[in-house]
């Protein structure tokens, strides 16, 4: 018996190469356009001049605002930097618990990781501790996503499968104790953490620092590898535990590695930037629709869509309002919502309902 897994048809090979390379595009588009967007505008092509005399290439022209370099480089680039990882941690989550569970209905902020997550960083907002140092926030942050994946893992399993309806309602529970536990400890806290603790609610990228960059860019690049080198055996898990274990896949083992694997994307989205929901939902959905269910593609390209759609709604939050910050938790949620109603109308029409 083989494992190899057979050639994608030609058209959905054709698909996937032009979705990829749409999606970088996209980014690198996206990337340049936001970075020169503010009351400072600096053009597109001073920002690429910029970043390629950093690279040490005599390329382009630089910022002709005399202060164009330095708001580039201290303020707008690791904010944009942060969504772009922000936004693949969020779509590689939700790809993985996606394939982990079985259903597209699985995202880290609807089973409740997000709110474990933040639960985690809040506390060590309140209690102000710094054992860790810069990490200490992501560190409890991992810890709470962790805790809430696996209630959520176990108590979704019944005979041997998970079943959608436990998901969603477990997910339901430790959202509300989550936010329970937010609030007591906004009623613990000072003015302060107070004000620091409706910034996780709300979700937002402003006041990003390199230093909080060079936190979660770790984080994130580990868990998108990691998700990466397991996505084979989520296509195997995907045609049934049995058929998984013939084929060599050690299923419980997957199942936990998949829930770490979240837990750090999570923690490493959260950590900094609050609870920022349905990317993780809509974005490996989309691109499954185009590429379909093989986790080799979804996985990366879910990445990219996720990164994609952070920089872009980060771009709207700055700009919609002027003089005015918009939570860009508030705006993705307005997109996920109706398409999350959308999702859940067309999974019952397919599957004849919730049974």
């Amino acid at each position: 018996m083989t494992t190899d897994r057979a050639p994608a048809p030609p058209a959905r090979a054709w698909r996937r190469s032009v979705l990829v390379v749409v999606l970088v595009v996209a980014l690198v588009v996206l990337t340049l356009v936001a970075a020169g967007t503010g009351q400072l505008h600096v053009p597109p092509d001073e920002v690429l001049g910029s970043v390629l005399h950093r690279l040490g290439l005599d390329v382009g022209p630089l910022p002709a605002h005399p202060l164009g370099e330095q708001a580039l480089w201290t303020i707008r680039f690791p904010r944009v930097l942060m969504a772009v990882l922000v936004g693949a941690a969020l779509a590689t989550g939700g790809a993985v618990l996606q394939g982990v569970f079985g259903n597209p209905l699985a995202d880290p902020g609807i089973v409740g990781v997000s709110s474990g997550a933040a639960v985690g960083a809040c506390l060590v907002i309140v209690a102000g501790w710094t054992f860790a140092g810069p990490w200490t926030s992501a560190l409890l942050a991992f810890v709470g996503g962790l805790a809430a994946t696996l209630l959520v893992y176990l108590t979704a399993r019944a005979g041997g499968r998970t079943e959608v309806v436990t998901l969603v309602l477990t997910g339901v529970a430790v959202n509300a104790v989550g936010g329970a536990a937010v609030a007591f400890l906004t009623f613990l806290g000072d003015t302060q953490a107070r004000e620091q603790i409706v910034f996780w609610q709300l979700g937002s990228l402003n006041g990003t620092r390199w230093v909080y960059v060079a936190v979660v860019a770790p984080l994130v690049l580990v868990g998108v590898a990691a998700a990466v080198v397991m996505s084979h055996r989520l296509d195997l898990l995907a045609l049934g535990e049995r058929p998984a274990r013939h084929l060599g896949v050690d299923v419980e083992r997957l199942r936990l590695g998949a829930v770490v694997v979240v837990a750090v994307l999570t923690a490493a989205a959260v950590a900094f930037c609050g609870v920022i929901g349905f990317v993780g939902l809509v974005v490996p959905h989309l691109v499954r629709m185009v590429v379909g269910p093989a986790h080799a593609v979804l996985v990366p390209a879910s990445a990219l869509g996720g990164a994609v759609l952070l920089v872009g709604a980060d771009l709207v939050a700055r700009t919609a309002v002027p003089y005015a910050d918009l939570p860009i938790g508030m705006l993705t949620a307005l997109v996920g919502g109706p398409f999350f109603f959308w999702l859940i109308r067309r999974t019952r029409r397919s599957a004849g309902g919730w049974a």
